[in-house]
């Protein structure tokens, strides 16, 4: 697979301004108008702020669209767009009619067949079906209920070796191949223009070109991803596949969108499903809800893995899937400073791998949870005290780590922080499109906090090392990590000599 490139086309679904359209990135080369979701716009204004080509699209019900006009209406919204627009989308079951296809000629059509079944037999039938009429580009379109359906569009797209087919599942469980189709010949990417109405599973954009390198198309031989089912906004990919592209490395860093971990490991890792494309799976970040369930298929397991009972990353050496947790880098700036007195809030996999940590480097450490059962499994599991979190009051703890996902979404705190005193250190794992409360409450106060987006840094760099064997370069920094998805604050960094945790106060 040598260096090519495919056509970027951002999709408009909503009511938009000139403003919008001229924030399109210029690699990208079409812009489609979901014209029964957006305002319709002629083409003509399209073109002052828009320098590529424009595609028209008027999905009805049956494609999973908004338009339920009368046919006649739509047939004369088709036949005029024909005329100015670059492309017109044709449905297969209800466009091919003679009425349109004389009046819009093959080489502005776009012809798509919705709701195939997700099996490669499907695919090769509704390509019988349209191929008999002359277009310029031809798209199946399915939905994926699980991670293995997204191989399907790639194997029939391997056996078609075609450069005019777009062979897709929709859904988030199918995005991984989305991403992967135009290796196979798929000859447009879709990305969303609209931040916020976005489905789970659609990416914007300018996460195309920025977390995927799109539309370059760079040498790939082997494949890595992430593994959970809130991923979509992850800087991960972005800072992995960074580093491929500045190492010259041939590989992808994807996400699996996968509900249950044991259907996804069968059918996709352990049949070897992406063998058959040429592109194996060498490495797997694992993250919530799946942490736990990793433990139990892995061949081979580390000290911390089975300490913690959680696993953060499997590494493929040896025909063997080995288990290691990077969870414990989550604490990597505050090691010199040991022992510690420390309480850990959140008893998860990444709670009790950091708490393992601690209690391996001496420090005196306190499990705190919401929920009973899980703190006094980890109470059990480490041999350390457990405090219930409506127990807990911060007074004597230097240190406090967040391993909960509270304040990702801006929605509250995981502790009460009138009890926090300045000079406690606070390592927030949440992270999101802003500072969590949490960090934002201790710096407005004057304290000291590392946020999640440093705490992911320093665990991506790890996972890098683990899975590929190289270092990250160091050019793939913070700045890298804040590079996307409306990441919204200052990322710099003072010193206040206030506490031997100093220097890893940011700037609010």
């Amino acid at each position: 697979m040598g260096m090519n490139a495919v056509e970027l086309v951002a999709t408009v679904t909503t009511p938009f301004s000139p403003a919008d359209l001229l924030e399109i990135p210029q690699q990208t080369a079409w812009l489609q108008l979901r014209a029964d979701l957006a305002d319709g716009a002629p083409a003509d204004w399209l073109r002052n702020y828009f320098s590529g080509r424009l595609i028209y699209s008027l999905r009805s019900g049956r494609a999973g669209g908004k338009f339920d006009d009368c046919v006649s209406e739509r047939y004369r919204r088709l036949i005029s767009a024909a005329s100015e627009y670059d492309l017109v989308e044709l449905e297969a079951d209800s466009d091919l009619v003679p009425e349109l296809l004389e009046k819009i000629p093959a080489n502005k059509r776009m012809i798509s067949c919705h709701g195939a079944r997700c099996a490669i037999a499907s695919f090769r039938s509704a390509w019988q079906q349209v191929s008999v009429i002359p277009a310029r580009y031809y798209c199946v379109t399915t939905t994926a209920t699980r991670s293995s359906d997204g191989l399907q569009p790639l194997l029939f797209l391997q056996d078609l070796k075609r450069r005019d087919v777009i062979a897709i599942c929709e859904g988030p469980s199918g995005l991984w191949g989305r991403l992967l189709s135009p290796y196979f010949g798929a000859p447009l990417l879709f990305g969303q223009l609209d931040h916020q109405s976005r489905a789970l599973g659609e990416l914007h954009i300018q996460q195309l070109i920025s977390d995927y390198g799109f539309p370059a198309l760079y040498p790939l031989r082997e494949l890595y991803g992430m593994v959970g089912n809130r991923l979509f906004q992850s800087p991960s990919p972005r800072l992995h596949n960074a580093a491929y592209r500045e190492l010259g490395y041939p590989a992808l860093f994807l996400p699996f969108h996968v509900e249950h971990f044991e259907d996804f490991w069968q059918e996709m890792v352990k049949a070897a499903a992406l063998h058959s494309l040429g592109i194996p799976v060498r490495g797997l970040v694992v993250v919530s809800p799946h942490k736990e369930a990793a433990v139990a298929v892995a061949d081979a397991h580390s000290f911390m893995v089975r300490k913690a009972a959680a696993s953060n990353v499997f590494i493929h050496r040896n025909d063997a899937w080995e288990a290691e947790t990077t969870d414990p880098e989550s604490i990597a700036a505050v090691r010199n400073e040991y022992p510690l007195r420390a309480a850990v809030i959140g008893c998860g996999g990444a709670g009790r791998a950091v708490a393992a940590a601690l209690k391996q480097g001496g420090s005196d450490v306190t499990l705190v949870n919401r929920g009973l059962q899980r703190g006094e499994y980890a109470e059990e599991l480490l041999g350390l005290p457990f405090i219930p979190l409506s127990q807990f009051r911060a007074e004597g703890f230097n240190l406090i780590v967040n391993a909960t996902p509270v304040g990702r979404d801006h929605d509250g705190f995981p502790l009460v922080t009138e009890t926090l005193s300045n000079d406690t250190l606070v390592i927030d794992l949440a992270y999101g499109a802003q500072p969590t409360p949490l960090v934002s409450a201790i710096l407005a106060r004057g304290g000291t906090a590392i946020d999640g987006h440093d705490v992911l840094l320093t665990q991506v760099r790890k996972q890098f090392q683990l899975m590929t064997g190289l270092e990250m370069p160091a050019s793939i920094g913070r700045e890298t990590v804040l590079a996307g998805n409306g990441v919204n604050f200052d990322s710099k960094f003072i010193e206040r000599p206030r506490s031997m945790f100093a220097k890893y106060i940011p700037i609010s």
